[in-house]
């Protein structure tokens, strides 16, 4: 997911260039009070000029209960694939949401939401993203390089999301030059189950293919190990070892995940 200004419908139109498998039209964060109002009114246009690249679009609307929240809704273009509802934290504002009548991705950044997750995220909702920043300024703590301040939070938004049976993305990298960092964090955030990560650049994009993507080597030992493991089990073992490993049936199961993911 690729977030872009809702007011900035310039850059609308280039964002599909990088290859976004979503492109978000931002009214909350990325525009200021006082422009709001021209940012919903030109939703037409930036929706047209990113859909008609062929690439998905979405609108990230304002938070449920917000002062702008009921006319965000109410400005949502035709053409658009989903919308984008920040700092959800209960079952309440998951059905307002759900009420806007397209597919709705759910952003959990409150110390709430985090800590409700569970309770209020379904499978009506289409997907999910941890929010860091928000969720630190919310819990009044400090933001870090390392990230361990929201370690936590990442992985019940994970748990959260798996048990919903909804793909979670994670959080933002603010520092868009840094790509070891965002390489880094998505190498985590897949380890903990995120399907894929958010981008605030486009140059953001590629890194995040390129991380959600099982690598040939990977695909390749997947294979390798499956076709090594029935044939150990069509011989009546449930366990062998393969390249310095002990593989039984949870490890087949993560080389299935691999294959499958590297399919889609």
């Amino acid at each position: 997911m690729l977030f872009v200004p809702a007011n900035r419908p310039d850059l609308a139109a280039k964002a599909p260039r990088s290859g976004p498998d979503l492109v978000v039209l931002d009214l909350e964060d990325a525009v200021p009070p006082q422009e709001k109002d021209a940012a919903r009114a030109g939703l037409p246009e930036a929706v047209a000029a990113v859909s008609g690249s062929g690439t998905p679009v979405a609108v990230r609307v304002n938070p449920v209960g917000s002062a702008w929240f009921d006319d965000d809704g109410r400005a949502l273009s035709t053409g658009i694939a989903a919308v984008v509802v920040p700092k959800l934290d209960s079952a309440a504002a998951a059905t307002r949401a759900l009420e806007l009548g397209v597919a709705v991705v759910a952003g959990i950044e409150t110390v709430r939401g985090v800590a409700t997750a569970q309770q209020w995220l379904t499978s009506g909702l289409a997907a999910c993203y941890f929010g860091a920043e928000d969720y630190v300024a919310d819990l009044g703590g400090v933001r870090t390089p390392g990230n361990a301040e929201v370690a936590t939070a990442r992985a019940l938004v994970g748990m959260a999301a798996r048990l919903a049976g909804v793909p979670a993305l994670d959080m933002v990298t603010l520092d868009f030059a840094d790509d070891d960092r965002y390489l880094r964090e998505a190498a985590e955030a897949r380890a903990l189950g995120y399907a894929g990560k958010l981008c605030i650049h486009p140059a953001q994009v590629a890194l995040a293919h390129e991380a959600f993507t099982p690598s040939a080597e990977e695909v390749d030992r997947a294979r390798r190990l499956l076709a090594a493991y029935d044939e150990a089990v069509a011989a009546g073992r449930a366990t062998l070892a393969f390249e310095g490993e002990m593989v039984d049936e949870v490890v087949a199961k993560r080389a299935r995940a691999v294959l499958s993911q590297a399919a889609r």
